[in-house]
């Protein structure tokens, strides 16, 4: 083998040019397969982080739209500084939470609601999303202040125009002036900043959740959206061991409270952080098999261009084939010579494409962390190891055909070729 991996260096090294660009299509699909594996570690990293600062006991509770119960759902578009338009449930209201409240598990819980709004200071202007959440979220939630205060729930009960401002947002909208007591614009109304939220490095609609705005639950739904429903529900348990018991018990109160009979025409959901982890996961694992598969192409053109070049090599080296037998070189030496520079060619092709892919993945880690999200750079093994037994596999199976002709090769005609 190593004579045969000798020659093989040396033919791949006599044409420098068409070696490089015979591996650009293994180089392409291996990148591809790498960047897409490791901005998905990544991301997961990034929801895991998410999920997990809820708190490791929380439950969810969010609405949807049943197939069979659309006439419960009522078009609507949103008021003064809204701007959200769509098919939403209405039926998950405050008294939902308050008997949720009651089950023996259950710690606290809070309601939510966003928008949509022009947020302005000054000369300042940004289009934002902002959140209505209950004062229960304070103590659910381990986001912490950089500076300020939290609302109280009697500013929450009151509708009071009391904001906190994400850590981008406030410098997008101050600058280096201390915002704290200072008034901001969302929408028609004026709201007192009474606090600036910590670095989260979270995704939100339509930005990072350190771009968003922050309001009491009523002051977003009477003065902002004009509604009395509740578009999502974060639930504390005491025991997280009890929490299937738990979601199973808030699915009854709900149906109990919604008057529903038939589970499938539930108009919310309810899921625990792992089964929420589980969605994501499912959900992410398919747009990852999409993005691999689309790769995949890039890999199959790349070995069909390996072995054509094969072709042309073993058409080239048809007379140094012939005097190889002549002097004795086996069928078996000829075939493994050309089938290794075809493995070779691959290799090479995949640990560029390893190399190039994990450099993409650091720059998109990087551009991640830049804009505060909780981005973790990593490479999986399972990647590395894909890409060099995928680059060499290709090289085995578009190789073996050119390798098997030169082998092939009847020595006396070979050496008649000019």
């Amino acid at each position: 083998m190593f004579p045969a991996f000798r020659q093989s260096l040396r033919g791949l090294a006599s044409n420098p040019v068409r070696t490089v660009l015979t591996t650009l299509g293994i180089v392409i699909g291996i990148s591809t397969v790498i960047l897409v594996l490791s901005a998905g570690a990544g991301f997961r990293s990034l929801v895991t982080s998410q999920v997990n600062a809820l708190g490791s006991n929380t439950l969810f509770v969010s609405t949807r739209v049943p197939p069979t119960t659309k006439s419960r759902a009522q078009k609507f578009s949103a008021g003064v500084g809204g701007g959200v338009t769509g098919i939403v449930i209405n039926t998950f209201k405050t008294r939902d939470l308050d008997d949720i409240r009651r089950l023996p598990n259950v710690v606290d819980a809070y309601g939510m609601v966003t928008g949509q709004a022009e947020a302005s200071e000054g000369n300042h202007q940004k289009s934002v999303i902002y959140y209505g959440a209950g004062a229960e979220r304070f103590r659910i939630d381990q986001h912490t202040l950089q500076e300020g205060r939290f609302y109280t729930p009697a500013e929450d009960a009151g509708a009071a125009q009391v904001i906190i401002l994400g850590s981008d947002l406030a410098k997008d909208l101050f600058g280096q002036n201390e915002p704290v007591g200072r008034l901001v614009r969302l929408g028609t109304l004026n709201f007192q900043v009474i606090g600036v939220y910590a670095p989260q490095g979270g995704l939100a609609f339509g930005g990072t959740a350190d771009s968003s705005a922050y309001i009491p639950l009523a002051t977003a739904q009477k003065k902002m959206l004009g509604i009395d429903y509740l578009s999502v529900g974060i639930v504390q348990m005491r025991d997280t061991s009890l929490g299937d018991a738990t979601a199973a018990e808030i699915r009854s109160t709900l149906e109990r409270n919604h008057r529903i009979t038939d589970p499938a025409k539930d108009d919310f959901e309810v899921q625990t952080q792992t089964q929420a982890l589980d969605t994501f996961n499912v959900i992410f694992s398919g747009i990852t098999a999409l993005l691999i598969a689309i790769a995949a192409i890039s890999l199959l053109v790349g070995g069909v261009g390996i072995m054509n070049i094969m072709y042309v090599v073993v058409t080239e080296r048809t007379a140094e084939i012939g005097l190889k037998k002549a002097v004795g070189a086996t069928r078996g030496a000829i075939l493994r010579e050309f089938l290794l520079e075809a493995v070779l060619l691959t290799v090479l092709g995949g640990s560029l494409g390893i190399a190039w892919g994990a450099l993409l993945g650091w720059i998109v880690a990087a551009v991640a962390r830049a804009n505060q999200l909780a981005w973790t750079f990593a490479v999986p093994p399972s990647a590395i190891l894909l890409g060099v037994g995928v680059s060499a596999a290709i090289g085995i199976v578009f190789g073996v055909l050119p390798a098997r002709n030169a082998a092939r090769l009847d020595p006396v005609e070979a050496l008649r070729y000019e």
